[in-house]
């Protein structure tokens, strides 16, 4: 019983420091990828991203106002058939 609480113990230790080394090199990574980033480089990022999330915004507007119709599709049909009823009523009072 004794091996198997100490093997897993050494496990679980193993596998906090390799998670710890892995954290590690994740934060030296981000930190040598913002080592030369100084403010006005950070304040264009800033401006470029609120122009970006503008435009993304204008473009959701756009394609949700296309798929919301404003007319509703039964009052177009009812105009095109009170159309060709009218269209069918001209045609027969010219003839002659």
């Amino acid at each position: 019983m004794t091996e198997i609480l100490l093997i897993l113990c050494l496990s679980t230790a193993l596998v906090a420091f390799f998670l710890c080394l892995y954290a590690h090199r994740r934060v030296t990574k981000m930190q040598e990828s913002t080592k030369d980033l100084d403010w006005s480089a950070l304040s264009n990022i800033t401006g470029d991203l609120a122009t970006l999330k503008k435009t993304i915004q204008t473009l959701n507007s756009r394609l949700n106002g296309m798929h919301s119709p404003k007319v509703q599709d039964e009052e177009i049909l009812r105009y095109m058939a009170n159309q060709q009823v009218a269209n069918r009523n001209l045609n027969n009072a010219t003839g002659g």
